[in-house]
């Protein structure tokens, strides 16, 4: 499974719910897939996609995913310590770990070595955390996380490196994406 059928299957599972997605190929595939208001595209700060969700599910009772990457989480790993920390009830967090840095070529990935992010996330005091290789294990994963109110979630998902043929940039400017967002989850939240 590439990263383009894993974030097919996890945007099966979404609803309303927002979701923000890392940048690059990322965010150009999710794009692909099922561009909506309630899309976070990140253009640029690789390892914040997570935090931003974070942030957001401070701010709000419904569940909030973050779609992010091996390479980008390692950037911010603290970010996991600050999860543990507040243990989030409405924050699901998916990387996909194909361990490879993709933005730059495919160079491999600190977990293409020894570094495995279940083991740091539940070192950081999050308990559900998953590992999943394959698309029904990702729909029964993202179904469970986002029924359950006893978060915060982390599943990480294994994929193969390659990107999706067709993608192409995204066709908005960074204030567009955070408008048409904010706009979103405060109909959202007014509903």
């Amino acid at each position: 499974m590439k990263r383009f059928e894993a974030m097919k299957a996890v945007m099966a599972a979404v609803k309303d719910e927002p979701v923000v997605v890392t940048l690059g190929h990322s965010a150009q595939e999710l794009y692909q897939i099922g561009d909506r208001p309630q899309n976070f595209y990140m253009l640029g700060s690789m390892g914040l996609a997570t935090s931003i969700a974070h942030g957001i599910a401070l701010s709000r009772p419904g569940k909030v995913v973050a779609l992010d990457g091996d390479s980008a989480v390692t950037m911010n790993m603290g970010e996991l310590a600050t999860i543990g920390f507040n243990l989030t009830p409405n924050l699901v967090v998916v990387i996909i770990d194909n361990e490879a840095n993709g933005a730059t070529g495919f160079q491999p990935s600190m977990t293409g070595k020894r570094l495995k992010l279940d083991e740091v996330a539940r070192g950081c005091g999050i308990q559900n955390v998953s590992v999943v290789n394959n698309e029904a294990e990702v729909t029964e994963q993202m179904t469970k996380a986002l029924a359950d109110k006893n978060g915060p979630y982390v599943i990480v998902v294994k994929a193969e490196v390659g990107i999706a043929p067709g993608i192409e940039i995204l066709p908005f400017t960074s204030e567009q994406i955070r408008d048409r967002f904010k706009q979103a989850i405060a109909a959202d939240s007014a509903a």
